[in-house]
């Protein structure tokens, strides 16, 4: 983006065009805190499924991802069986993780990542990263198809897999998405959100910090310019979140 030529005006001048556009931050705002009170209304759907997660410790249920907590926020990473690493924007995103859970683990939140890869094969690729937060594989149940992050490889050819809510024919195997579950007093879960795509752009601590710079995202493909944390330093080519991650 060039900024270069950039409108330069007096202090003045600049006040008044900053609050003409605190006024439009503050309607942003408000609206914001309606679509999350709609998202908190929307109505949940009860979960009868019997999945089953490999982890550290064995074999868990959903119900254990929870933990002791009421509320469970699983984050679909990109990882499938035989990758060498996880996906680029996904690793951006999850090094976002560890610092809010410090938080978020006192405030009634559990926060679990959850891939298609068995559970052996993206440890090393955790160590590297040094991430803390729990990451536990759903090898060998339906859990990434039916929260539709995992498509069958059938149904990506014929072009009938779909991804964020739509049929596509350029949804993937593997895609990123995130879930949302509650756990009552009775022991019930719920599955009460999910979302794809750009609704992740909240979890990116780090994009609200690039937008507010003269320059923005400065990309011309989302994350394209987005490497694992420790390559920012390699030269490599520029490529997409979903591209460079298979061996």
């Amino acid at each position: 983006m060039n900024v270069e030529n950039h409108p330069v005006v007096t202090r003045e001048a600049w006040l008044a065009a900053r609050q003409q556009h605190l006024a439009h931050e503050k309607a942003f705002t408000r609206e914001r805190d309606r679509l999350s009170a709609e998202r908190r209304a929307l109505p949940w759907v009860k979960v009868d499924k019997d999945y089953h997660f490999q982890s550290a410790s064995g074999e868990l249920k959903l119900n254990d991802l929870f933990g002791k907590h009421s509320q469970l926020i699983i984050y679909h990473f990109m990882f499938a069986k035989d990758w060498q690493e996880g996906c680029q924007g996904c690793s951006f995103l999850s090094d976002h993780i560890d610092g809010a859970n410090q938080h978020l683990a006192h405030h009634d939140v559990a926060v679990v990542a959850v891939s298609h890869a068995p559970f052996n094969e993206f440890q090393a690729f955790k160590q590297r990263m040094g991430w803390k937060f729990d990451w536990v594989s759903s090898e060998g149940c339906d859990f990434n198809y039916d929260f539709g992050v995992c498509a069958r490889a059938e149904d990506v050819a014929e072009g009938k897999a779909t991804y964020n809510y739509e049929k596509t024919d350029s949804a993937e195997e593997e895609m990123p998405g995130l879930s949302v579950f509650y756990r009552n007093d009775q022991g019930e879960i719920f599955h009460t959100y999910s979302t794809y795509a750009r609704g992740l752009d909240m979890l990116v601590g780090a994009y609200h910090y690039l937008d507010l710079t003269p320059k923005g995202r400065n990309e011309d493909e989302i994350m394209e310019w987005v490497r694992h944390h420790d390559r920012y330093d390699e030269a490599m080519k520029p490529g997409c979140c979903h591209g460079e991650q298979r061996s």
